[in-house]
């Protein structure tokens, strides 16, 4: 039996697509939508909702190209020593590698822990509620910063900090760095941009090293079998991210994270409900 339908491959693919680069935790997501489909969590679909997320960094990097494929020609003293210089010109390289240090360790340390935790609905609902109340005051405690803000390298590293709390099934990758942004005085929109440009690397690591840790625990023939429905996920991925992310973009600079709050609240606290009531999400 296989591990996914097409509809269900489909409907996972659209919800990583959709949730990726919203504050509202397309990991808590995925795992509500797997339940809610009574999908098995086989080593193959655990893979699969981390590889689909390969689609959605092609999204960002076509929306964004003229950022990953530009260097910083700003001009820079000539007394510069050769290495800042080099900094320099790989700038918007440099930042991304110091923002994303932190969560390559505490991913790699924690991977095992993390795995666990992405099979507990309860967590999820949890981290979905207070994730969502903190949310309806994020506008107040952090305003609209300073368009003219740098971002330091002390700055991109404590962003990457705030990234690791997003570990945590329900806390959302998303809105972990853009309050960590936020929190460096940067406006939401670069925030929000900054964000996206740091799940480039993020969520290829993570591709990459669930890929590795299939095929050394000899995962190599599921893949090959089951290539067809990584293909079709990655393009549905692709597709809903670059509409998502345009939304999002709009959306968060002229209403701030009031509504992203509020749905979190409703949708954790209507699953709290449930399976405090004894009833399951499974409606396969």
């Amino acid at each position: 039996m296989e591990d996914l339908t097409t509809l269900q491959t489909v409907i996972i693919s659209i919800v990583e697509g959709l949730t990726e680069f919203l504050p509202v935790s397309s990991t808590g997501h995925m795992i509500i939508v797997q339940n809610m489909l009574g999908i098995k969590s086989t080593e193959f679909v655990r893979a699969f909702t981390v590889i689909i997320q390969f689609g959605a960094i092609l999204s960002v990097v076509c929306l964004y190209w003229k950022h990953f494929f530009r260097l910083n020609h700003t001009p820079i003293s000539e007394n510069s020593s050769a290495l800042k210089k080099f900094l320099h010109k790989y700038d918007f390289y440099w930042k991304l590698l110091i923002a994303f240090i932190p969560a390559g360790f505490f991913g790699f340390i924690f991977s095992n822990k993390i795995d666990q935790l992405l099979e507990s609905v309860e967590v999820v609902a949890v981290m979905l509620v207070l994730g969502g109340i903190f949310m309806l005051f994020c506008n107040k405690m952090f305003k609209n910063g300073d368009e003219n803000t740098k971002l330091t390298d002390k700055k991109a590293f404590y962003i990457g900090l705030f990234q690791c709390i997003a570990m945590i099934p329900g806390v959302s990758r998303s809105m972990a760095t853009i309050v960590g942004g936020m929190a460096q005085k940067m406006t939401r929109k670069k925030a929000a941009e900054f964000s996206f440009f740091l799940a480039v690397p993020t969520m290829f690591a993570a591709t990459g090293y669930k890929m590795l840790k299939l095929f050394l625990d000899g995962g190599t023939e599921v893949i090959a079998n089951n290539m067809p429905t990584l293909i079709l996920g990655n393009i549905i991925a692709f597709v809903v991210a670059m509409l998502a992310i345009k939304f999002f973009i709009s959306f968060v600079t002229k209403y701030g994270f009031t509504a992203f709050g509020w749905y979190r609240i409703i949708v954790g606290g209507l699953i709290l409900i449930m399976l405090m009531t004894g009833h399951n999400l499974n409606i396969a």
